[in-house]
């Protein structure tokens, strides 16, 4: 939603490209108002209403001065994004992710409602999320050395022993995320850094299962957690910084699609 709604701000994807794009998260897309003031705001339905699709969302992101997304990841204590504490903080902390349209002030949540159906709400901000820009390349080494720092560390703990068919449970992790297509002025970066976090959170989830890392106590699994964790937020930071990036250079993109 970050990249394609921030493309096609910017002339550089069309409106069904967009809503193509999307339906890999659910064949079936809804928007509505989380209230009636953000209702009345961007002309999209209120909560409890028949829900609008996607493209009443485009438009609506047009006509409130959208100029590009961000992508949020909070957790407890890392709400960064989301402008201060408001109506969307705490749907998006129990979905751990959002995305957020600073320019209109708006901020949109996901949830799966029903089987095939991604309904997204849409929230004000309370207030500016503030610039928070990190160079992409810090945030790809950033990634690195925590996963050597983290590998070290389960070895020190001896949580860390080999568990078979662990490399099977990664890749088949892997394979099974759905296959994203990206508008064609995607940099190719952005791109690099997104499947390096997939394949580090494959990894996490290898070794925060139950047998994982050898942990064989309560005490031996909360030091893999407590070590892994600088991990996790390693990847939830590349995250955010390869989509702003690619939202960035979406938004100085020579490819003006629609001719204007």
């Amino acid at each position: 939603m970050a990249v394609w709604a921030s493309a096609w701000l910017h002339g550089a994807a069309a409106a069904d490209d967009v809503l193509d794009a999307l339906t890999v998260w659910g064949e079936l897309q809804e928007v509505v108002a989380a209230d009636h003031e953000t209702a009345t705001r961007t002309g999209l339905p209120v909560d409890g209403e028949r829900a609008a699709g996607p493209a009443l969302w485009l438009a609506a992101l047009r006509r409130s001065g959208a100029d590009g997304a961000a992508l949020v990841l909070p957790v407890p204590g890392d709400v960064r994004g989301l402008g201060g504490a408001g109506p969307a903080m705490p749907p998006a902390l129990e979905r751990g992710e959002a995305v957020v349209f600073a320019g209109a002030g708006l901020a949109a949540v996901p949830d799966d409602v029903a089987d095939g159906v991604l309904r997204w709400t849409v929230f004000p901000l309370p207030g500016s999320p503030g610039a928070d820009h990190t160079p992409i390349g810090e945030a790809e080494h950033g990634m690195t050395i925590a996963v050597r720092e983290a590998a070290a560390t389960l070895v020190s703990l001896d949580v860390a022993r080999h568990r078979p068919n662990v490399r099977a449970e990664i890749a088949e992790f892997i394979s099974a995320r759905p296959r994203l297509a990206w508008p064609p002025a995607m940099p190719p970066r952005s791109l690099r850094v997104l499947e390096r976090a997939n394949e580090v959170e494959a990894i996490l989830r290898a070794a925060l299962g139950d047998d994982a890392g050898g942990a064989v106590s309560a005490s031996a699994a909360r030091a893999r957690t407590e070590a892994l964790k600088p991990l996790s937020d390693a990847v939830r930071g590349a995250r955010r910084v390869a989509i702003a990036e690619a939202v960035r250079q979406l938004r100085h993109s020579p490819q003006d699609i629609n001719g204007g």
